[in-house]
């Protein structure tokens, strides 16, 4: 007996050691920021699964430590305020924050600008403007894209090359410095992991080079997302929220994404006819209205009406079930203009752009007013700001 309990004891020592000495496995999943909004083969859902199937002891995401603590994210990193962080709220896995950047002063020594902050008034596009994808591949993009060699080929390529002058190097030095600090705070998530599974999510530029710093760590085992099952459709459509759905027809339909053209427009119908099978109401409706417009299923007489119901009912006087906005005093959010305003309120605001377009420009100031009278002073200056866009 005495010996049957050495024994025991004897293997139970070893396969705690065996345990401790097994690699943390470390998945370093790519993507384009705000993309699973636009590309049905990488859409939230897609993302979401993948998460869950993978059932990670941590999730590593990419925002500093010190802004995560106080719930400020960037505001176009929707993976993980529209996807990872409700998952981790219903599933309680560990969520691991990694990024590093310099404090606001250093930027604004480097770059003359604070990088987070956008001016009153954004611009048209470019810098610091509305967020969009308008090159029509970004509808082909694949959840595993990121693992291509094509995919992150160009910012290899940057990252390895200097500047032609050095006082204008700023930009990759820093990507350089950043992705590192990043790759240490990833392997110190790992260490509190040991042998088992951490899920990074981080922009795809940031890949291969957080992978080339972790690759050489034995406590580390680096796998490729591609390596491991893919979500198929029927857990893709169960790992699908209203909310996935409110922020794919926000941002198709309300944003700027709609203006352009680049559109997965059958897609954005189903998500559509499922979000309104779901919850029809005043949302669904505005949805609705602006699909049948950009899709010229509906003429411009049928829009200016419908548009004008919905401005004057009094049970759209709700705010939509996602938007995309950070800052709660502004009217936009990172891709729509009028994005931070109730749905009668943005009714409103299109039925202004119908009567223009329709060459009513004294009708459509005249519903602009409606809408700048419920406003605050701040919110006021930006949709007068913003107006020109609906001309």
């Amino acid at each position: 007996m005495c010996r049957r309990l050495i024994a025991l004891l004897g293997l139970l020592f070893f396969a705690q050691r065996v345990a401790a000495e097994a690699p943390t496995r470390v998945i370093v999943l790519g993507v384009e920021h705000a993309a699973q909004l636009v590309a049905k083969g990488d859409q939230p859902g897609a993302l979401a699964a993948f998460a869950t199937a993978l059932a990670p002891d941590a999730i590593c995401i990419e925002r500093a430590p010190e802004q995560f603590a106080r719930g400020d994210h960037y505001e176009f990193t929707y993976e993980i305020q529209g996807i990872l962080l409700p998952l981790a709220a219903e599933t309680g896995v560990d969520i691991c924050p990694f990024d590093w950047m310099p404090p606001v002063e250093d930027q604004k020594l480097a770059l003359g600008l604070d990088l987070e902050t956008p001016p009153e008034i954004r611009p048209q596009s470019g810098f610091r403007g509305f967020l969009s994808f308008p090159d029509p591949a970004i509808l082909k993009r694949d959840l595993f894209d990121a693992d291509r060699a094509e995919t992150t080929g160009q910012t290899r390529r940057w990252a390895g090359t200097a500047a032609p002058r050095a006082d204008r190097d700023f930009p990759r030095r820093l990507y350089l410095y950043r992705t590192f600090m990043q790759a240490r705070r990833i392997r110190a998530a790992a260490a509190r992991h040991p042998g088992g599974t951490v899920l990074v999510v981080v922009g795809q530029f940031h890949k291969p080079d957080i992978e080339a710093i972790l690759r050489d760590d034995p406590a580390i085992a680096l796998v490729q997302p591609s390596s491991l099952p893919r979500p198929s459709p029927d857990e893709v459509a169960r790992a699908t929220s209203q909310a996935h759905r409110a922020a794919i027809l926000s941002f198709n339909l309300l944003g700027v994404q709609g203006e352009g053209g680049t559109v997965d427009w059958p897609w954005v119908g189903a998500v559509l006819d499922a979000f309104e099978a779901g919850s029809p109401g005043p949302e669904a409706r505005l949805y609705r209205i602006r699909y049948r417009q950009l899709t010229k299923a509906a003429a411009l007489a049928e829009a200016i009406a419908a548009y004008r119901a919905l401005a004057r009912d009094p049970g759209a006087s709700v705010m939509p079930v996602w938007n995309g906005a950070k800052d709660p005093a502004r009217i936009d959010s990172y891709f729509d203009p009028f994005g931070n305003l109730s749905i009668a309120q943005r009714a409103g605001v299109e039925l202004a752009r119908c009567l223009a377009a329709n060459g009513k420009r004294r009708d459509a100031a005249d519903e602009l007013a409606r809408v700048r009278a419920d406003l605050p002073d701040g919110k006021a200056r930006q949709l007068d700001g913003y107006a020109s866009r609906l001309w």
